[in-house]
């Protein structure tokens, strides 16, 4: 059983290049110092409308947006909740598209999974593949767009492109962490529900969770007998539309930072930002295979979060100790049973080419590359 720590503010300031939280501007850090006011007063609903119509249009899109006190876990539930009667299939490549599979069947609902070895991306064509051989359909298709735990970046769009033939099965996408630094159309490519969490690519504090929301997905829940009570599409939009805030008590200090933030990335602007993110991906991918080997399948990397495979078997807790202790940097080992095996550098949010490297030459210098 754990014990109490005590919590002294007396910590040197790191910079992070975890897969999530990431580094956060300064302006927005000081936006949650306002002083507090009334989650019903007309200025949450200045507050609340501008954060999710700033949403919609950094998104490039007309479908509903929710944002929720929460982490991207609520709408793994939520999803489930208000779209899933029965049946669900679901991908798995990694620790996340897993427990996305063990949150509905905890829910009670059917699954059938797709299993695939970490780092492995999902296959298009396995996923036709399932919805043909089905005699009962599924109500929806999960999956994560980026795998945390392995750097795989899953072809989201090519299987939200093929159901398309598939009408009565609704798409629902994880990505928590790559929403934001990696673009993608939602509706282009069929998606009834895409979510995140605001600490991965959005770089802001965690505690906000974003979810866009299809007219279908709407009405599908419309016509359920139980859905989601907090997360729930037509108690949160409804409420939006009538009165321009949440049903619940927000974070008010973190939806002053998301505002603060999302100016940022509009000033940016979307494609401007995902080209960002592509040319760190591509520096981290090459000093990677210059240095080690990258762990996920070749042509399925992720643009937010690089998975190096430890071919060099250098002590990987050490490392990611040493540089945290000389270099104030802070990266991730392995996920789960990956610890030793691989490391994740995170570069997303507000990272540029240049302190990344710094990382890098950081790793160089302690690791004796």
């Amino acid at each position: 059983m754990s014990k109490k720590q005590e919590y002294t503010g007396d910590y040197p300031e790191k910079t992070l290049y975890l897969p999530g939280p990431t580094e956060v501007r300064d302006d927005v850090i000081e936006e949650m110092a306002q002083p507090m006011f009334g989650h019903r007063m007309d200025r949450m609903t200045d507050l609340y409308t501008t954060i999710v119509e700033d949403t919609k249009e950094f998104l490039g899109t007309d479908n509903e947006v929710i944002i929720l006190t929460a982490s991207g876990t609520e709408f793994w539930e939520s999803t489930t909740l208000s779209l899933v009667e029965d049946r669900m299939l679901v991908p798995t490549s990694g620790a996340f598209s897993e427990r996305q599979a063990n949150v509905a069947e905890r829910l009670g609902k059917e699954v059938d999974r797709i299993e695939y070895e970490w780092g492995q991306a999902v296959k298009p064509d396995d996923i036709r593949d399932a919805l043909e051989a089905s005699d009962e359909g599924y109500d929806v298709v999960g999956m994560v767009m980026n795998e945390t735990s392995t750097g795989v970046r899953n072809p989201v769009e090519e299987i939200g492109d093929l159901l398309g033939d598939y009408p009565d099965t609704y798409f629902v996408v994880d990505a928590i962490s790559c929403l934001g630094g990696d673009e993608i159309d939602v509706e282009e490519h069929n998606i009834d529900c895409i979510f995140t969490s605001v600490q991965k690519a959005f770089a802001m504090p965690p505690g906000l969770a974003v979810c866009t929301v299809s007219d279908a997905a709407y009405e599908r829940e419309l016509e359920k007998d139980s859905a989601s009570w907090y997360g729930g599409f037509q108690r949160c939009l409804d409420y939006y539309d009538r009165k321009g805030q949440t049903h619940s008590t927000p974070a008010i200090s973190l939806m002053l930072a998301y505002r603060k933030q999302m100016k940022h990335m509009l000033d940016e602007g979307h494609t401007a930002r995902d080209q960002r993110h592509q040319e760190m991906a591509e520096y981290t991918r090459e000093w990677a295979r210059e240095h080690f080997g990258l762990f996920p399948e070749e042509g399925y990397e992720s643009q937010t979060v690089t998975c190096i495979e430890n071919t060099r078997n250098i002590d990987v807790a050490a490392t990611v100790e040493q540089v945290s202790e000389e270099y104030d940097m802070v990266f991730s080992s392995g996920y789960g049973d990956l610890s030793e095996e691989s490391f994740r550098i995170g570069h997303m949010g507000e990272h540029t080419l240049e302190s990344i490297t710094e990382l890098t030459d950081a790793i160089e210098d302690v690791a004796d590359l």
